[in-house]
């Protein structure tokens, strides 16, 4: 299929985990890196919108706080987590070292960036809390995240 995702098969797979799904050579000869940053299990658990929504704005806003390479961060539809999708071609340790530290920084964030009616399309659709204890439970599982099949 024309999709990497859909030609993985997500019954193999072990979250949490950060693969690179996708890497393109873009025609002016730019590289952009997709990876894969999976918090729950695929067809196991999944995060709630209030929590993937609100991790959406925190990563996207402190991730830039470390790199400057950093494209988007954007939501599955599935809601097991998140692809992150950089300038240039970027090794597995660097992404881990940016997720990590980003996800440190969301730990200790106070607000949600962006959480309102003039800023976002769903304003009241966050929680901080849930974006922290899901940030909490991927930094806890950090050893595990270079194992992509079980």
């Amino acid at each position: 299929m024309n999709v990497e995702s859909f030609n993985l098969d997500h019954r193999l797979v072990a979250a949490p985990y950060i693969r690179l799904a996708d890497r393109k050579v873009l025609p002016h000869g730019d590289v952009i890196s997709k990876f894969d940053v999976r918090f729950t299990q695929p067809n196991v658990a999944h995060l709630v919108m209030p929590t993937i929504h609100s991790l959406e704005h925190l990563f996207a806003e402190k991730s830039r706080d470390h790199s400057d390479r950093v494209i988007d961060f954007s939501p599955m539809g599935c809601q097991t987590g998140f692809y992150l999708i950089v300038q240039g071609d970027a090794s597995f340790d660097e992404v881990a070292a940016l997720v990590e530290a980003t996800l440190t920084d969301i730990l200790t964030a106070t607000e949600v960036p962006a959480a309102n009616d003039v800023q976002c399309g769903w304003g009241s659709n966050h929680t901080l809390e849930g974006a922290q204890a899901a940030a909490r439970e991927f930094l806890g599982q950090r050893g595990e995240w270079d194992r992509v099949f079980a």
